[in-house]
């Protein structure tokens, strides 16, 4: 049995960094003041360029690029709670099969934000002494 207080516990840890993260999966490109924020709230949470690539594949992708190959819902007006809400069941979840198997495809789940992410991590490299 999970314990119940889990989800509260992961969104506690992970909700500003996934919140922050997010405009990498925007239909525009993330503003100057977007990508800031990131880099503010990894070196506040103190992630290495490594953990932040799996949050980035693991947690984050399978969620967020269903949202963006979504015709259905309205991007630009998410809901921050609903997708804070997402993720953390997404993460939940992920243990055994489930974590191979979105580390196996997460080439296709991060191809079209990889690129915007690569510029956060060369900024975060840039940023670091």
């Amino acid at each position: 049995m999970q314990d119940p207080n889990e989800l509260e516990n992961l969104l506690e840890r992970r909700g500003a960094l996934w919140l922050a993260l997010s405009p990498l999966w925007l239909e525009r490109e993330p503003r100057e003041r977007e990508y800031s924020r990131m880099l503010e709230v990894v070196e506040t949470q103190g992630h290495t360029p490594q953990e932040l690539e799996m949050i980035y594949r693991l947690e984050m992708a399978p969620v967020m690029s269903r949202r963006q190959m979504s015709v259905a819902g309205e991007w630009r007006a998410f809901d921050e709670d609903r997708l804070l809400l997402d993720l953390a069941r997404h993460t939940r979840r992920l243990h055994g099969w489930r974590k191979g198997f979105w580390l196996l495809f997460s080439g296709l789940t991060t191809m079209m934000s990889r690129p915007r992410f690569d510029i956060l991590i060369e900024r975060l490299h840039a940023t670091s002494p």
